[in-house]
């Protein structure tokens, strides 16, 4: 898919019978790619009979290389200049979104701005910065100057894969990114599903109560006990039970 900044790799699963219900639309995490979502688009479509659409952000997986690191500002510009031009270009009229870390945080401003999205699912989204979330990153950071671990990232992203690994730790680290918090989760009117795992590297259990806490519309959270940072890929039975409870609640 061609945008303003460069081509965007777009991925459509679509239930066996045509479904009269609107599509959900992943977004991926700061290493995140429409592959990496694994089986789980899949699973998701199979459960709920709904098609589900995913696209790799500019810089990441099968979309176009980026060169210029993403700005502080990156998690609203997605808002505000990217997913806009992938929903006209997708026609999409009403839909839902769920987004995975970073991902989520992101489908919680687009939503904020936009009346047509439905519904919000967050999965370990980042509400703020927290001492956790920057242990975990600094550790990760380490752990991937190792060449076996980059070459897991590599097989992704490709040549992408070192401009992918700066474009999350060089952001999340900057001093001047340590007071970023989503503070358009109060604009946001329509339902939202938070899920997080209790043992998560990345944030405390304090991210999905702050969204739960400030979001103006009915809002609610799942924590899954002994989870770590990937439930749909730990606990995916778990998860894909609270999504469709979710769903079914939000449409009675």
């Amino acid at each position: 898919m061609q945008t303003q900044q460069g081509k965007v790799f777009v991925k459509i699963w679509s239930p066996q019978n045509r479904s009269v219900h609107p599509p959900i639309i992943l977004l991926h995490d700061s290493l995140g790619s429409v592959e990496l979502w694994r089986d789980f688009p899949e699973k998701l479509c199979s459960s709920l009979l709904r098609p589900i659409i995913a696209y790799d952000r500019l810089g990441f997986g099968k979309s176009e290389l980026r060169l210029a690191l993403p700005s502080l500002k990156f998690i609203e510009e997605e808002s505000s200049i990217y997913f806009p031009q992938i929903k006209s270009a997708l026609k999409l009229d009403t839909y839902a979104l769920l987004g995975h870390s970073v991902g989520g945080a992101m489908a919680v401003n687009i939503a904020a701005s936009d009346k047509d999205c439905d519904s919000v699912i967050t999965i370990a989204a980042q509400a703020y910065v927290e001492d956790l979330t920057l242990k975990g990153i600094i550790e990760a950071e380490r752990l991937f100057q190792q060449p076996q671990q980059f070459d897991k990232l590599a097989k992704w992203h490709g040549e992408k894969a070192s401009w992918v690994l700066k474009a999350w730790t060089d952001t999340w680290l900057s001093p001047q990114f340590k007071d970023w918090s989503l503070q358009h989760i109060r604009d946001l009117t329509c339902p939202l599903l938070a899920i997080h795992g209790s043992e998560d590297e990345y944030g405390s259990t304090a991210f999905p109560e702050y969204l739960v806490r400030n979001s103006s519309g009915p809002a609610q959270m799942e924590i899954i006990e002994g989870c770590k940072h990937v439930p749909h890929k730990s606990h995916t039975n778990q998860v894909l039970s609270a999504i469709q409870s979710f769903i079914e609640e939000k449409s009675t």
